[in-house]
């Protein structure tokens, strides 16, 4: 039963002013909205560049901007007239939250500093999505995914496995980044729930990339001095692929001593069988590559639903090597609702990717992927513009919105 206090999500009536463009901001805005926070994107006069991406049906609503932008709000300002820091301002007084990824040195430049936002709002919680650190020498530098890749040893990880260095083929560090972003919002929201008041928040896109790569990798290098070499072998063994099987290819991973003893019956490897190179997990390690190419030999003599079929029945972990096509007809998927059908007032049928977080408030598109500045004229009342200063504004050019804009276009 959905909690009638919070029917539209843990967050509601959290206030969040989102001046976040591209992926990594607004993914981690799109969360706190998904979650009941009202976020309301502030855009510049031409909108989030993400809203020009092909395909789309119509000019400024690209499918790579409906699933980063659903439940926010739009308004559409000018920042680089006085009026429309005016409009920014009044907008910060009134919210819980503030997020931005610009350079530290921009924000500054426009009086986004956290000195100027706090002069506003002195409990708001602002945090700055940064691609570095600002204590560090590489502050200000430019940021964005496959800098942060090669920068956090990501990219490495593949030349350690296959010789060269590779990117990731998805922006991962702006979506780890995004999460981060979301999580350290959260608890500075919690804190200020609590009567702490606000505060600052950094999150730099290196240095949370950096300690996702080593939670595991840091490895030997924990100690001092070293007790062995940077990396975790499992991880980084050339045999740790899809095993291509007479059909296809399918992960098939033995991890447990009960799992491992299984699979050596059922391929009849039994000479593996009470070898102390493979009885624990820790020893295992140490020999995985043997291990794997074992698996790699033997994968080739069972079709895939014979290999979920075994797997399945002595609980080793397994699944097929999935396209992203039939990932979005995955029987799983679909019975779970994943990837529900929406109608989008101006664009139409289209699909959304869920949050995959359930709560008692059930997921819910409460608002489709706005228009460029659609919201301008109802956040403007809600912050206290009068109907002439609205006017004034819409007038002028500080601010757009899409009726204003098909009269004068």
């Amino acid at each position: 039963m959905t909690n009638s206090r919070f029917a539209k999500g843990p967050l509601e009536g959290i206030r969040i002013v989102d001046l976040t463009t591209v992926v990594l901001g607004p993914y981690a805005t799109r969360i706190l909205a998904d979650l009941g926070a009202d976020v309301i994107k502030v855009e510049t006069l031409a909108g989030d560049q993400t809203r020009h991406y092909k395909p789309l049906k119509h000019e400024g609503m690209a499918g790579y901007y409906l699933n980063l932008n659903r439940n926010k709000r739009s308004i559409s300002v000018d920042l680089k007239t006085p009026q429309g820091m005016a409009v920014l301002q009044r907008l910060l007084a009134g919210a819980h939250g503030f997020i931005h990824n610009m350079r530290q040195q921009a924000a500054d430049r426009l009086g986004l500093s956290y000195e100027g936002v706090r002069s506003i709002n002195p409990d708001i919680v602002y945090c700055a999505a940064v691609g570095f650190g600002s204590a560090g020498p590489y502050s200000g530098r430019a940021a964005y995914d496959d800098v942060i890749q090669a920068g956090s040893g990501l990219a490495g990880l593949h030349a350690m496995v296959h010789g060269e260095p590779a990117f990731a083929p998805t922006v991962l560090c702006d979506k780890i980044t995004g999460h981060t972003v979301a999580y350290a919002v959260l608890a500075a929201l919690l804190q200020q729930a609590r009567g702490g008041g606000g505060q600052a928040v950094e999150v730099p896109m290196l240095e949370t990339a950096a300690e996702f790569a080593l939670v595991e990798h840091l490895h030997g290098a924990t100690f001092e001095p070293p007790l062995g070499e940077i990396g975790f072998k499992r991880v980084l063994s050339k045999y740790r692929k899809p095993f291509r099987t007479r059909d296809g290819h399918m992960c098939i991973l033995p991890y447990s001593d009960a799992n491992w003893a299984d699979f050596f019956r059922f391929t009849g490897r039994t000479e593996f069988l009470g070898d102390p190179r493979f009885r624990v997990l820790a020893d295992r390690v140490q020999h995985i590559d043997l291990l794997y190419s074992v698996v790699e030999e033997e994968a080739p003599r069972f079709a895939n639903a014979q290999w979920q079929a075994f797997c399945d029945g002595v609980s080793i972990p397994c699944m097929p090597v999935k396209s992203l096509d039939e990932v979005l007809h995955d029987e799983h998927l679909l019975a779970v609702g994943m990837f529900p059908m929406q109608q989008h007032p101006t664009e139409g049928a289209y699909r959304v990717v869920r949050s995959p977080v359930q709560f008692a408030a059930p997921f819910q598109v409460r608002h489709h992927a706005p228009r460029l500045g659609e919201d301008s004229v109802g956040v403007l009342e809600e912050a206290g513009f009068s109907s002439a200063e609205i006017e004034g504004l819409l007038r002028d050019g500080v601010v757009q919105s899409p009726v204003e804009m098909a009269a004068t276009g």
